[in-house]
């Protein structure tokens, strides 16, 4: 994917010409011709959302790329939020797929028609512990997993809530574990063009554990923050 006409938008809209500088961390060869052209009828666009303002902005920023690539192309655009958490706790499973069925539900009631809502749960903790340790943490894990889903639950719908604002074609997904390793499973599983992250700098942490070999570019959030 060219990411420059995409940028060159932006940048009017924003009346900037330092765009480029500041927001691409990561950059990926350009693919064939031929594969551009097949792609391009459907872009995916990345957010690594976890509600902070940071992320709202990289949010706000790929809504409004998404925006005009399709009054620019007429391409089929949809952006995408991946929200991770880092589960540190062995639960059984049955209760992560009831919770995790709960907050699909949920969050799905509240979107658009042309929204949808999807969790994964690839990269949860599974495996086995003895009977005594799941006896005596089963009450403080459950308790911790019901607190996360909800709170995962309003995140999630935040963020459909700021996609239909702008009419944008919208999936979310829920992951476990580390994060520049869940961005990269959905990245990889959905085929993206682009991925969007809360932060200005190639040496966040996030980015570096991202590594150089990042199947699609990577941008962040430019250092003047115009949304919010």
């Amino acid at each position: 994917m060219n990411l420059k006409p995409i940028l060159v938008r932006l940048q009017n809209a924003l009346g900037r010409d330092d765009l480029i500088e500041q927001m691409v961390l990561i950059t990926v060869p350009e693919k064939p011709l031929s594969v551009q052209d097949q792609s391009a009828k459907s872009v995916n666009l990345i957010v690594g959302y976890n509600s902070s303002p940071n992320s709202h902005t990289a949010l706000d920023i790929a809504l409004l790329m998404a925006h005009q690539t399709r009054l620019a192309t007429k391409a089929q655009v949809t952006v995408q939020v991946v929200y991770v958490i880092e589960e540190h706790q062995r639960s059984h499973r049955g209760d992560v797929l009831q919770r995790e069925k709960f907050v699909s539900q949920r969050v799905t009631e509240q979107n658009p028609p042309h929204c949808s809502t999807s969790f994964s749960l690839v990269g949860f903790d599974t495996g086995v512990t003895t009977q005594l340790k799941m006896q005596d943490n089963a009450a403080c894990s459950q308790e911790m997993l019901i607190d996360k889903f909800a709170q995962a639950e309003c995140i999630l719908r935040q963020a459909s809530c700021l996609a239909a604002e702008w009419k944008s074609s919208f999936k979310a997904h829920l992951r476990f574990g580390c994060i520049a390793k869940e961005l990269r499973k959905v990245v990889k599983s959905e085929a993206a063009n682009l991925l969007l992250l809360g932060c200005n700098s190639v040496d966040h942490p996030i980015v570096q554990q991202l590594g150089s070999n990042f199947p699609c570019s990577v941008l962040g959030i430019p250092n003047f923050v115009p949304f919010g």
